[in-house]
């Protein structure tokens, strides 16, 4: 971001990057020792009960022994981007600047590699701190053609993410929530340049992003919350040997037994015998 920009104004600037204008005029104060041990176990809890709102979550923490008041626990759900799975008037915070795009899933058979890919972001706790994960995942396959991760919220980590998927493959249709990282112009059109089509998920539609939602409770559950990570880089070199070893042995019985990778490759290569 340039302040002093001579051809894109500040307001343009934020657009572009998927950043709403008083997000980029605010200075985060530091959590709190205290919040960062209330946040994991907020996010422990999410995990497990992904319809907890904040009374529910409130309501564990001080079961737990900490005092904290709902608005308190509201506030470190925004921060580490947790909304209730249940129907409800607003799902996704977006900036209201940008084009939101149709959800395309509906009633569609998913029947091959490559035709719907989808994306999301997740909290990650770290040692003395947190960061925010992505990743691009092949619907019918589950699986994970590129991740990042990233200490802010901003949508150059998303935007990245996709880039190198893209390198790999090309879907038909690529779906997500209205998150401001996603409905972004820096975004949006990375996906219209490789002429793929975009799929939003619907207001108080719970489930239409549902895979993606399992992959991040099996990452939780079979690494993150298996580990303290120091930091990081620390973070991102064990994430990344645990999305090579989710790719390459985690068979799934969603997928006969089989591995992501081997669905993936084989339904890509069967595709191109087709064709």
């Amino acid at each position: 971001m340039e302040p002093d920009h001579k051809a894109l104004s500040i307001v343009r600037q934020c657009e572009l990057v998927g950043v709403c204008r008083s997000g980029y005029y605010y200075r985060p104060r530091p959590v709190s020792e205290e919040d960062l041990q209330c946040m994991r176990r907020m996010d422990e809890t999410f995990t497990k009960h992904p319809y907890f709102g904040s009374r529910r979550l409130r309501e564990d923490l001080v079961d737990q022994g900490y005092a904290i008041g709902r608005d308190h626990v509201r506030r470190l759900m925004r921060l580490m981007g947790l909304e209730a799975i249940y129907p409800k008037k607003r799902l996704s915070q977006r900036n209201k600047e940008h084009r939101v795009y149709p959800y395309l899933l509906r009633d569609l058979p998913i029947v091959r590699p490559d035709q719907v890919w989808c994306s999301d972001i997740t909290y990650i706790r770290l040692k003395r701190g947190f960061g925010y994960l992505t990743a691009v995942m092949d619907w019918f396959s589950r699986y994970v053609l590129a991740w990042e991760l990233s200490l802010s919220l901003e949508s150059g980590f998303c935007v990245s993410a996709v880039e190198a998927a893209l390198e790999l493959s090309r879907p038909e249709i690529f779906n997500t929530d209205q998150g401001c990282q996603y409905t972004a112009e820096a975004f949006t059109q990375v996906l219209e340049d490789a002429q793929v089509r975009i799929s939003m998920d619907g207001k108080g539609r719970a489930f239409d992003n549902i895979m993606i939602e399992r992959l991040w409770r099996t990452v939780k559950y079979e690494e993150v919350f298996l580990n303290d990570y120091g930091d990081v880089f620390r973070a991102r070199e064990s994430l990344g040997q645990y999305f090579d070893f989710y790719n390459e042995e985690r068979r799934h019985s969603s997928l006969g037994g089989r591995t992501p990778s081997a669905v993936y490759w084989e339904g890509r290569v069967g595709a191109a015998k087709v064709g």
